[in-house]
């Protein structure tokens, strides 16, 4: 992925941190317990590469954690929007990292290019 694309998404990794942190104080221990809660969807891949991929992109599309961070603005309910913003910055670490949601057809097959041992596919 270009170096670009990391920066922006390491800007936004520090930005929905730093909105937890600053409105969320003394939550560190959440922050902790739940920040690689989404990449237990790959266990889902045990079953089928399809299940594995639906899980993941549910679990990592930033649309679906927005509007989870919505959902508990209009609910007034803090931890919803806690977790929203902790999934969120879970995945702008991930982009940061290279992965980025999965196809269908393959778990290196990502929206943002091959990645792994498939790595030579890009052009």
């Amino acid at each position: 992925m270009k170096l670009v694309l990391k920066l922006e998404e390491l800007g936004l990794l520090i930005l929905f941190s730093f909105i937890y942190f600053n409105y969320f104080n003394g939550a560190c221990g959440l922050f902790l317990s739940l920040f690689f809660v989404p990449d237990v969807s790959f266990i889902l891949y045990i079953i089928t590469k399809k299940m594995g991929a639906i899980a993941y992109n549910i679990f990592h599309h930033k649309g679906v954690m927005a509007l989870l961070i919505l959902v508990g603005l209009f609910l007034k309910n803090n931890l919803v929007v806690e977790v929203g913003l902790i999934f969120m910055a879970h995945s702008c670490f991930d982009r940061v990292a290279g992965y980025g949601l999965k196809y269908l057809d393959n778990f290196d097959h990502t929206h943002l290019g091959w990645i792994g041992k498939s790595k030579h596919k890009n052009t």
